[in-house]
């Protein structure tokens, strides 16, 4: 084990426990907030910054794996670290080290659940995550992904004398619980009818097609519940909101790709044979989910919600691209795979900069003015410039513009649909031209959201009188801030250095290469330079330019000639806040068009009212549709049942009489 000890692997382990032993010496102190805040948690952010620069240390390196004494008896853990895990594991620590500095000063005493238990909840939902994507066996991954959901399940009812917070709580444990059934049936069926539960097993199992579908169903079943697949999505919306900021921000940013990262796993690495089927599945599901999340974010009143529908909407965008990828290597086109697959993993990275910047916004909007709702918000660059300053740059990275990060995976992902060749199936011809048409409507429906989110909280006057006494970040907020908006910067300004670390990716599970797209620090030209290139440094170096030639012509060609009068106000001089477009305005004429996918119901005012009122309710279909039949059918079924519990012990007699002679009567 010494040498172990000394690698990345090693390093990874110390890590996590190092994040195991902080949620544990929270409870010494558990309702001491100093100690839990300016102590444990940047500790914990500094741990977060170790994993990060080790697990790009370990994405060039040779894969390891160790046994720990761990586990049952004949059935220890294993953990394995190479290229795929250590990418996840990257982004696990930059995100975390970012919210854990912000969340060091966003909690408050009095709120909810006491600091140190919280802390411990927080730092094993961290460690839990790691070890999700360390695991090399079924019996390691499952012990840790329940230990996952669990921790978080905590997390969001942190406030939980809220009914509403329970009930959402309860509704993502409830879908946690039907995923990870799904995934024990799907290890069950990659073992092969072997005994040995490892992933290196897995992979020697020579499964028939028909076991090979089922598995890869029940992945898709396990781990989209867990990502948001519509419509497997309901639990997110609700989920997020009622969680804290940071946990938010650590759900939506990390705790989704754990799910990605477990699709990956299963279709690209333990299942033997990939099906070009697969990817037209993962194509379909992804372009819909992302083209249903934009849709419903874009009507969202609560800043929280929004955020939430738009994660469902970037994990559409991801597995799609893990689609892509499926169906490119099925029909054995390498290049395109890889580049699918590397647009894919870069979306990852990608969105959990940006998202988890975004809530932790929300975080700090929230606390300033104890307002979720956009209807009551605005005008809040002027009292909160810094948080209105990071949080332009989270959006217009989500809203992918260039030169920032977001565009960088979506022009990569664009890529692979537009130079896709004529395929040799006809559904796959179909289907690839209509995910591109989809994905283009879903990236141009998210700039519309974006615009929507900043513009209504930051711009304008303040709705609300009580807006005008709201207070910026506080240090610690602002560096957690910083941080995130400063990956989003670096990951949009050298992709290629990027790409380089995701390439060993694709050499370990597709066996090829991008090539030479990563060959140029400066340039990226993902599939052939003759093609498409982009320079970010350049064009980014260009927007600087012209910014700055503007200001200097304003400040000194036109200094002192400048006269500051009132802007024409249509002859109204009587402006009010009312008057600014509202978050209900930005989402009527989505309502409008896309009306055929919301459960609409108005209410309108009674006649002769003397204080009439308007209400309109958009709820999902899929809830009412799907859901509540269940619920009603799950209800009626424990009615039913719940009869058999009342009567006399000669009737219980007379049910194990009749089970006894129905049992018999199979055997004979």
């Amino acid at each position: 084990m010494p040498e172990i000890a000394a690698s990345p692997l090693g390093v990874v382990m110390a890590v996590v426990l190092g994040w195991l032993s902080i949620g544990m010496a929270g409870l010494a102190a558990p309702r001491t907030l100093g100690w839990v805040a300016k102590a444990l948690f940047p500790l914990g952010a500094g741990l977060g910054v170790v994993l990060a620069a080790t697990a790009i240390w370990a994405v060039f390196s040779m894969p390891a794996t160790a046994t720990l004494p761990l586990g049952l008896p004949d059935l220890p853990m294993h953990v394995r670290l190479d290229a795929l895990s250590s990418t996840f594991l990257a982004l696990l620590g930059m995100v975390a080290s970012g919210v854990s500095i912000y969340a060091a000063g966003y909690f408050r005493s009095g709120e909810g659940t006491a600091p140190g238990l919280l802390c411990l909840q927080y730092h094993v939902f961290l460690a839990s995550m790691a070890m999700v994507l360390l695991a090399d066996d079924a019996f390691g991954f499952m012990v840790a992904w329940e230990t996952m959901a669990l921790s978080s399940y905590f997390l969001v009812t942190t406030q939980h004398r809220v009914p509403e917070i329970r009930s959402a709580g309860f509704l993502y444990l409830l879908l946690a619980h039907v995923g990870a059934i799904s995934l024990l049936l799907c290890f069950g069926v990659l073992q092969g009818g072997s005994w040995q539960f490892t992933f290196d097993a897995m992979r020697a199992a020579d499964l028939e097609p028909t076991w090979a579908n089922a598995a890869f169903a029940l992945a898709l079943l396990g781990f989209g519940a867990k990502a948001g697949l519509v419509p497997l999505h309901v639990w997110l919306p609700e989920a997020h909101p009622a969680a804290p900021s940071p946990v938010s921000a650590l759900m939506s940013g990390v705790m989704l790709k754990t799910a990605v990262y477990g699709m990956i796993r299963v279709s690209l690495d333990l299942l033997p044979h990939t099906q070009w089927s697969w990817g037209a599945v993962l194509v379909a599901s992804g372009a819909f989910t992302g083209f249903f999340g934009a849709v419903f974010a874009a009507v969202q009143t609560d800043m929280k919600r929004l955020l939430a529908y738009s994660s469902i909407e970037n994990v559409g965008i991801i597995f799609s691209g893990i689609g892509l990828a499926l169906l490119f290597r099925g029909m054995d086109m390498a290049l395109l795979s890889a580049v699918a697959l590397a647009a894919s993993l870069y979306h990852c990275l990608n969105h959990a900069q940006f998202k988890s910047l975004l809530f932790l916004v929300t975080g700090s909007v929230l606390h300033a003015t104890g307002e979720r709702n956009l209807g009551r918000l605005g005008g809040l660059l002027q009292r909160m410039p810094w948080v209105a300053g990071l949080a332009l740059v989270g959006t217009l990275a989500m809203a992918g513009l260039p030169p920032l990060n977001g565009f960088v995976s979506e022009w990569l992902l664009l890529q692979s649909y537009l130079f896709t060749p004529t395929l040799p199936h006809t559904l796959a011809n179909m289907l690839v031209p209509l995910g591109m048409a989809i994905l283009s409507l879903t990236i141009a429906l998210a700039a519309y959201v974006l615009v929507k989110f900043y513009g209504v909280i930051f711009l304008g006057r303040p709705r609300e009188t009580a807006l005008k006494t709201a207070q910026d970040a506080s240090v610690l907020e602002r560096i957690g801030l910083a941080w995130l908006a400063l990956l989003c910067m670096a990951f949009g300004l050298f992709p290629a250095l990027v790409l380089q670390a995701l390439d060993r990716v694709n050499q370990a599970l597709l066996q090829t290469s991008i090539g030479d797209g990563t060959a140029s620090w400066w340039l990226l030209t993902p599939l052939a330079e003759e093609r498409m290139s982009y320079s970010p440094l350049a064009l980014g170096f260009g927007i600087a330019i012209c910014i700055a030639l503007i200001f200097l012509l304003v400040r000194r060609l036109y200094h002192g000639r400048v006269r500051r009068v009132p802007p024409w106000d249509c002859g109204f001089p009587a402006q009010t806040a009312r008057m600014q477009d509202t978050a209900e305005g930005f989402g009527q004429p989505i309502r409008h068009v896309f009306g055929v996918l919301f459960r609409i119901r108005r209410r309108l005012p009674a006649a002769g009212d003397p204080a009439p009122e308007y209400a309109l309710e958009l709820s999902d279909r899929f809830w009412h549709g799907l859901y509540v039949p269940i619920q009603i059918g799950v209800e009626t079924l424990a009615r039913w049942t719940g009869v058999l519990q009342q009567g006399r012990i000669s009737l219980y007699l007379l049910y194990s009489f009749a089970t006894l002679l129905i049992l018999l009567g199979f055997v004979l």
